[in-house]
């Protein structure tokens, strides 16, 4: 998955995301990829500009202490960032996020270990 050409430099737009020695974004979790992507498409769809992107991202980044000994990570920021966007723009809303965040976690939690997780087995 690559950047937006709009987004300039990828060191410079977004200088704490994480990289591989080629420079291309790592992951340590396949939900962090997810949101990524999800990220990206939403801008190419027209959704947001990478300026409000970085924005976002930099604002969810500076609301929480580094050195906290429950910092959020990037993509927990990263996250945060994308969900205030999609709030902000009125594509969803905070109790729409949060039912999606709870279902996922349901799901991920009624999940066996090494199997993907389905929305449906999160359901009662």
């Amino acid at each position: 998955m690559t950047l937006p050409e709009d987004a300039g430099s990828i060191r410079d737009a977004l200088p704490d995301l994480p990289r591989d020695r080629d420079g291309d974004p790592v992951f340590s979790a396949p939900w962090e990829a997810r949101v990524f992507a999800m990220t990206v498409k939403a801008h190419e769809a027209g959704l947001f500009s990478w300026k409000e992107w970085t924005q976002a991202l930099g604002a969810e980044i500076a609301r929480t202490a580094d050195d906290a000994p429950d910092a959020p990570g990037y993509y927990d920021h990263w996250l945060a960032a994308f969900e205030a966007l999609l709030t902000a723009k009125g594509v969803a809303d905070g109790g729409q996020l949060a039912a999606l965040r709870d279902a996922w976690d349901a799901a991920a939690r009624a999940t066996p270990h090494g199997q993907p997780i389905e929305l449906d087995k999160g359901r009662s």
